[in-house]
């Protein structure tokens, strides 16, 4: 029985599964795992945040369990904790420390900065706190999961070399969009509206990747400043979708919303991505607050530089930290590992997600220290058959110097691949010896996939993402202005190979803003068209800036969003984009899932891929190593694919050469002579003096402006 206030309310034993807040007509069992506590309440809070408290006695396998029969959907509830106090044996219990249920489906308010939310005394630190959390810290919440999918219930599963990524931030997509709703804007609701979907299906594109949605909260330190966590990458709810981008409220409509969302993606032929953070979570380091997982079970979710053994003298309470955020998840312990598994599987059964981007990957695959691609949590995905099939998206490193593992994940992960965001910039900067590498990431990045037998599509090629410069600042600005941000231009990267096309920043010269957009154009164009699966970043294509601020995690202002103002933006390169895309949709010799082998794919034929040299002959050994050379053209043969038709058919299509002229000086290119293509017509161009439609002849010549892209397609 439950008594508080001269109220009686009868509760259940309930069962220790599943996890969380589970919600029936009849019922809600409660399950929380905290296997070294001594005594656990579960806490609900009515619609006056008054707190009536249940001391649970059911435990078994670690988990404490009841139900309460007809709890409403919507209640608020957390947990309070006591046991052990002795963090140098990772033993943080606190009763007076309200705490959010790991499986919570829905989180309601915020966390405010005040001494009450850390575990220990601020002024004493060795000492526990006795300053109750409750009035500063989120509730969670009981949901109840009813939704009607209205048939969306087979997944898209389209094919990695068919697809095209558009990474975007849910509340900066909307916030300034004049024909969103004003009251959705900002909100999963406002990505639903048709000003969206249709706007990235006519694009081109084919999946967004959503930056972290999980429910997180701002660092303190970050707040102290006056700023948010904006990008999200501060997760604690890896069950909740964020509440702060709910238009409809707090106490479980953010699961409904989503949904919704969802299912307009859905409709409009687009998946969805989750780019998901469950490698540290906001608790940060042992000076962080104690939230939710510190205050259940410290020892078992986060890793330390020592694991301490139990009969042994107290090594000192340090986490061992390869996130830069202060704490590690130990994903090789069982409870972690089951939460970041029970968290998939719930955002593609229930939530209808159709991937995950992991965030530091590499920090997720240790074994004791020591990078494992054969870890617990790689080989229980690869196995899962669920999460085998979706897609599976890597961020192929840690903040440490052993974290970096660019192609060496194993299928069926693919990865984001820096390299190719490196070489193509530094291309494009006139930073290259010669054209030799630039070629391998056109190709697919063979050198990095190949020898263990995945395909180009394992290479996510971009060469901008949330954290770095946009398109437009890469081409603008040569230094970070990152003043904003609080930290003296200390934060973010030096190394943006970058080039502001002779002025620092924002000018009214023609030459150089006709530079700049033609440099943001081949940069597109060269992502759009290389062997692989291409991701644009949110307002690129229009031209979007941040002032040269390199790394704008706190900035949830119109620095951030996106600005669908066409006053200042670059409706050139969106078209180009666009153009580009429908190039690589149209045409599968311009996606294609088997590597180029620079040989005929039939007895008799053409080179499925040949390297020309300006003057119109194939590359040879001394021109790989010519370190002059800034000029290219990519030829690939349409006449037929080595890529075979979804039923095993053979496919053929038309034959193009991609000219990439990074040279300083205009370059006469010689078109080749052959005897499978014999003319031609440009069909993409950011070199004025060539426009869309400008035909072409075997043997001829073409003048390609300096720093340009020229596309030609046979004609037949």
């Amino acid at each position: 029985m439950w008594e508080h206030q001269g109220e009686t309310t009868e509760v259940w034993p309930g069962r220790n599964w599943p996890l969380g807040a589970t919600w029936s007509r009849e019922s809600t069992n409660f399950a929380v795992y905290a296997p070294l506590a001594r005594t656990a309440w579960l806490c609900l809070y009515d619609d006056r945040d008054a707190e009536r408290r249940i001391q649970l006695t059911e435990f078994s396998l670690g988990i404490w369990h009841c139900a309460v029969p007809d709890l409403p959907a919507g209640t608020r509830y957390g947990y309070r904790v006591d046991g052990d106090w002795d963090p140098d044996r990772g033993l943080r219990f606190n009763p007076a420390k309200l705490l959010l249920d790991p499986y919570a489906t829905a989180v309601a308010g915020d966390l405010t900065v005040h001494p009450a939310i850390y575990g220990y005394d601020v002024a004493h630190p060795e000492l526990r706190s006795d300053l109750d959390s409750a009035p500063y810290t989120a509730r969670s919440v009981v949901v109840d999961p009813a939704f009607d999918w209205e048939g969306d219930d087979v997944p898209q599963r389209r094919r990695w070399r068919d697809t095209v990524i558009y990474e975007l931030h849910v509340k900066g997509m909307t916030a300034l969009h004049d024909r969103v709703p004003e009251h959705l804007r900002g909100t999963y609701a406002g990505l639903a509206t048709p000003a969206v979907t249709d706007y990235l299906h006519d694009l081109g594109v084919t999946a967004v990747e959503l930056l972290p949605v999980h429910q997180f909260f701002s660092e303190p330190a970050l707040a102290e400043r006056g700023l948010v966590n904006y990008w999200g990458y501060n997760s604690l709810g890896f069950f909740a979708p964020h509440n702060a981008y709910s238009s409809s409220g707090d106490r479980g409509q953010q699961v409904r919303e989503f949904k919704e969302m969802v299912k307009a993606f859905h409709r409009a032929g687009i998946e969805v991505i989750l780019d998901v953070v469950y490698n540290h979570t906001a608790e940060a380091g042992p000076d962080g607050p104690t939230l939710s997982f510190r205050g259940l079970d410290d020892l078992g979710y986060y890793q330390r530089v020592v694991d301490p053994d139990p009969l042994a003298d107290p090594e000192p309470d340090t986490y061992w930290d390869v996130t830069g955020c202060g704490n590690t998840v130990d994903a090789s312990r069982t409870q972690s590992l089951r939460m970041i598994l029970d968290s998939l599987r719930y955002w593609v059964g229930e939530m209808h997600v159709d991937g995950f981007r992991f965030d530091l990957l590499s920090a997720l695959t240790r074994t004791g220290q020591e990078v494992d691609l054969g870890s617990h949590l790689m080989t229980a995905i690869g196995q899962d058959p669920v999460l085998r099939h979706v897609k599976l998206i890597a961020e192929p490193w840690d903040a440490s110097m052993d974290g970096y593992r660019v192609g060496e994940f194993p299928p069926p992960w693919v990865e984001w691949n820096d390299q190719y965001r490196d070489t193509v910039r530094d291309f494009w900067r006139r930073h290259t010896s010669g054209v030799r590498t630039v070629a391998t990431r056109l190709a697919g990045s063979s050198d990095l996939y190949a020898d263990d037998g995945r395909s180009p599509y394992a290479s996510v090629n971009f060469v901008t993402a949330h954290d770095g410069f946009t398109l437009r600042d890469l081409v603008s600005y040569e230094h970070k202005h990152n003043e904003a941000n609080g930290e003296h231009n200390r934060d973010g990267t030096d190394n943006n190979r970058s080039w502001n096309c002779g002025v620092e920043g924002e000018t009214d010269e023609p030459d150089v803003i006709a530079l700049r957009r033609r440099q943001a154009a081949n940069l597109m164009v060269t992502l759009c068209l290389s062997n692989g699966v291409p991701m644009l970043t949110a307002g690129d294509e229009r031209g979007r800036t941040q002032g040269g601020n390199n790394n704008a995690y706190g900035q949830d202002n119109p620095t951030s969003w996106v600005d669908w103002r066409p006053d200042d933006a670059w409706l050139d390169v969106y078209e180009i984009t666009k153009t580009a895309l429908r190039l690589r949709r149209d045409h599968p010799a311009l996606r294609q899932r088997h590597w180029f082998e620079g040989r005929p794919a039939i007895k008799g034929g053409p080179k499925d891929l040949a390297w020309m040299h300006p003057d119109g002959r194939e590359m040879t050994p001394a021109d790989w190593h010519d370190d002059g050379l800034h000029t290219v053209g990519m030829f690939v043969s349409g006449d037929p694919l080595r890529s075979p038709g979804p039923r095993g058919e053979q496919l053929r299509d038309s034959s193009f050469v991609i000219w990439l002229n990074a040279s300083s000086d205009d370059v006469e290119v010689r078109l080749p002579e052959n005897a499978w293509v014999h003319k031609g017509e440009v069909v993409l161009s950011t070199c004025p003096d060539n426009p869309i439609g400008t035909p072409v002849s075997t043997g001829g010549t073409l003048v390609q402006q300096s720093r340009s892209v020229v596309v030609l397609r046979e004609v037949r």
